[in-house]
């Protein structure tokens, strides 16, 4: 279904966002109280989830430093799973690049797996958007869920140890994840890359300080790119 006008889009927008409040809730309060467990207080928890807004890298940061992972390696494992994000950048460019500096910074603080998906579903699905259009959308998706993310976060660091275990809340991440990543395996290679990875990080689960994660997304991101070599060139040749 086309639309007309940016507010349009951006209603469009918050449509397709909304049904992921029901994993930002969980998950974000599974941050909160992790942290709180960690020894942060409620005013760290809440500068952490501010200034990084990226629930991947701040699980992992987490989890390494309960372990008393050296700092250089939290570090690096925290930039290497959020290296996605730069590839998400550089896949939205071509859709956003021209609009406003000032619409690109906010954009770049809010691109998540979230509105990155539904984001590229919908700009291939039109391609005759305009930037306006486009960019709309794209805040659009993301407005049902910061806030969300946030005051969820807040709750569960002020809850603390007080949300018994048998909730579970655990269980978004994976639900996210899977939510996100199923719709957007259209071709061959987006199929390999994912198959290697799930190969590769099961193979690879007693690699210390889980930097077998990292070697997974490598390893996928490579087979996915080579089988796209591939198949274009048999493409052509055909």
């Amino acid at each position: 279904m086309a639309f007309s006008t940016p507010k349009s889009y951006f209603r469009a927008g918050f449509r397709d966002g909304a049904p992921f409040i029901l994993v930002a809730i969980p998950f974000g309060t599974l941050f909160g109280v992790l942290a709180t467990e960690a020894g942060l207080s409620l005013i760290e928890t809440m500068t952490f989830t501010f200034t990084v807004f990226a629930g991947a890298a701040q699980f992992t940061a987490l989890q390494l430093l309960q372990e008393e992972t050296p700092t250089v390696i939290v570090l690096a494992s925290a930039l290497a799973v959020n290296l996605r994000v730069a590839m998400y950048s550089a896949s939205l460019t071509p859709y956003l690049g021209a609009a406003p500096l000032w619409q690109r910074a906010v954009a770049a603080y809010f691109t998540v797996d979230q509105s990155y998906a539904c984001s590229m579903i919908r700009f291939e699905q039109e391609p005759q958007m305009t930037v306006p259009q486009r960019m709309a959308y794209f805040f659009g998706t993301v407005t049902p869920i910061a806030p969300m993310w946030y005051m969820a976060t807040l709750a569960g660091a002020a809850l603390g140890t007080q949300i018994p275990e048998s909730w579970a809340l655990d269980f978004a991440l994976p639900i996210a994840f899977i939510a996100m990543a199923a719709p957007m395996l259209r071709t061959p290679a987006h199929m390999i890359a994912a198959f290697v990875s799930i190969v590769v990080v099961l193979l690879a689960g007693a690699v210390p300080y889980n930097l077998g994660l990292i070697i997974a997304g490598i390893a996928g991101m490579m087979a996915g790119a080579h089988a796209e070599v591939v198949f274009e060139r048999r493409k052509e040749a055909t």
